[in-house]
């Protein structure tokens, strides 16, 4: 797969797919980026597993911090790695120890390691290098036009407004 570019269909195909999220290398601090998209995932419907062996037993957003992917009880569909390039590799080897395996590896913006993503898909795993899922959700959802940002997605769609705070889904009404 070419991961200089992926196609909107499969960014938002992995969106609405994935129910339960490992986030690798969550902090508590809420000033960390991992902590902003711990909260934004987790507000979107995901059961986000905050993973970071220095926090384990802990807990983050009112959920239980683990020491490692194996740790973790029951099956997750997607590993987000929020470490460097070169951590990237070993993780991805944790997650591909996973039985079930997990759907997505998916890499934070600025983490690309191609060895570790032709591992995961030999193995039949998607993966998703040098993104943010929870820009990528604000951009598909066009939530990410509320900040001024060109979202690249046009609609004529009244968005579906609720009680508390307003925000857009990917998911279709109802969902």
């Amino acid at each position: 797969m070419n991961h200089d570019t992926y196609p909107d269909s499969l960014i938002r195909e992995v969106m609405t797919s994935v129910k339960r999220i490992a986030l690798v290398g969550a902090s508590a601090n809420e000033a960390r980026p991992s902590w902003i998209v711990t909260k934004y995932l987790i507000e979107r419907g995901y059961d986000v597993v905050p993973v970071n062996p220095g926090l384990a037993g802990q807990t983050i957003l009112g959920k239980t911090v683990y020491g490692m992917l194996k740790d973790i009880p029951g099956a997750i569909d997607m590993v987000e790695i929020f470490r460097n390039s070169d951590a990237a590799g070993p993780i991805t080897d944790e997650a591909l120890a996973l039985v079930p395996l997990p759907k997505v590896i998916w890499m934070q913006l600025s983490v690309r390691n191609d060895e570790a993503a032709a591992r995961a898909e030999a193995k039949g795993v998607t993966v998703i290098m040098n993104r943010c899922p929870k820009i990528e959700y604000g951009r598909l959802s066009g939530e990410i036009g509320w900040q001024g940002i060109n979202s690249r997605i046009l609609s004529s769609k009244k968005p579906v407004l609720g009680k508390g705070f307003q925000k857009r889904t990917i998911f279709g009404p109802g969902t």
